[in-house]
């Protein structure tokens, strides 16, 4: 699976947590429908989930006039991922991270939502 693909997943599959309130691994079945997943993509859903106290504080410190409970899911589960990329991910380098993010939210968020992502996340390297 490429990394670029296993981001798309691991979005769609971090968005379904946080809509249905479920766990990783029942998130993971639903979205992968039988395909099969690879490391980058658990070790995507599964530092997220295992970081997201901290990864939720570090959004929180870097957004204006705005609160994470207030962000859209498609903003947050981005936001999420390129955070732990970021600054838990092993082999991520972080313009990359924020690219992708990006790039993402231009196929899944509205006209506005890439702009948002890449400001909060160019702020958290400030």
């Amino acid at each position: 699976m490429k990394r670029r693909t296993a981001r798309e997943k691991a979005f769609q599959i971090l968005f379904q947590m946080d809509m249905n309130d479920i766990e990783p691994k029942e998130a993971m079945e639903h979205v992968l429908e039988g395909e099969r997943g690879d490391d980058f993509l658990s070790e995507l859903v599964i530092g997220v989930n295992k970081h997201r106290l901290a990864i939720d504080e570090k959004i929180s410190q870097n957004l204006e006039n705005w609160t994470i409970e207030r962000l859209a899911s498609v903003e947050k589960a981005l936001l999420r991922i390129a955070t732990y990329e970021m600054f838990y991910g092993a082999d991520t380098p972080q313009g990359v991270a924020i690219n992708e993010a990006v790039e993402i939210a231009h196929s899944y968020g509205d006209e506005k939502s890439g702009k948002f992502i890449n400001g909060v996340l160019s702020k958290m390297l400030k």
